[in-house]
């Protein structure tokens, strides 16, 4: 049996009566696919913020690799290896891409504050740099500036700052989010093309192309878990067809 990443034991979010995300369990097996998929205000947002430490879970246990990581700070997550993108690109658009990249290691560095600290990179820095833009399909673009670059390759770009880190798990909220058809095409064969022993968790809207690159999939409704199933049962699932595609039991 594949060791299991992730573990989510009655995770709630709370913000006052509302309850977000209410009693979520969840298993993912290490180097899974996962897709997390839901209408508007399922809590699938809110779940990944749960997970990276954005926000604290008010109920539950979070464990990742066998690490209870419930109360640990972001920047404690994303030392054990959990990495992520956002919904809107968080890119320094006056900078280069190899410039964006620097600043996304300096920042995982300990000396990241320091006044003091060498502006040169290492060639292990250079060589997880080159890395990851290779894998965002951004391996000729390093000297672009930000301001430059169609809002395809941006995308791409979060994806990179996000591997630059070498994480062992890595959630991408809404990677296609705003991209043209054939810009969404790139961003699925960069996700395909990720190393196979990286655990992937991802929201994504446009369900064809979140059940074309996962494994499994995981349905919220209105904060709970409302059905785990293969992308191709979740195509023919009722529940998901009525909550999610707005199609009545009986269509």
């Amino acid at each position: 049996m594949a060791e299991v990443a992730l573990t989510l034991t009655g995770v709630a979010v709370a913000f006052g009566a509302l309850r977000a995300v209410d009693g979520v369990d969840l298993s993912i097996p290490a180097g899974q696919r996962r897709a997390i998929i839901g209408p508007n205000g399922a809590g699938k947002t809110t779940l990944f913020n749960a997970i990276t430490g954005v926000v604290p879970p008010t109920e539950g246990r979070v464990v990742f690799e066998g690490h209870d990581i419930t109360h640990l700070p972001p920047h404690k997550r994303a030392a054990l290896g959990i990495s992520r993108t956002f919904q809107i690109t968080n890119l320094f658009p006056s900078l280069s891409v190899e410039e964006n990249m620097v600043l996304a290691l300096r920042g995982l560095s300990p000396q990241k504050f320091s006044l003091f600290g060498s502006p040169d990179l290492s060639t292990a820095d250079q060589d997880r740099i080159t890395r990851a833009l290779r894998l965002a399909g951004l391996a000729d673009r390093s000297a672009t500036v930000v301001t430059e670059m169609a809002y395809g390759d941006q995308r791409q770009l979060e994806i990179a700052l996000a591997l630059v880190a070498t994480p062992r798990m890595l959630l991408l909220d809404e990677p296609a989010a705003g991209l043209s058809p054939s810009e969404r095409s790139i961003v699925a064969d960069v996700i395909r093309g990720l190393p196979k022993e990286l655990t992937v968790i991802l929201i994504e809207h446009d369900m064809d192309l979140a059940l074309g690159l996962v494994d499994y999939v995981t349905c919220l409704h209105e904060g709970r878990l409302l059905v785990e199933a293969l992308p191709a049962d979740i195509r023919t699932d009722a529940r998901v067809q009525e909550v999610y595609l707005g199609k009545p039991h009986h269509a």
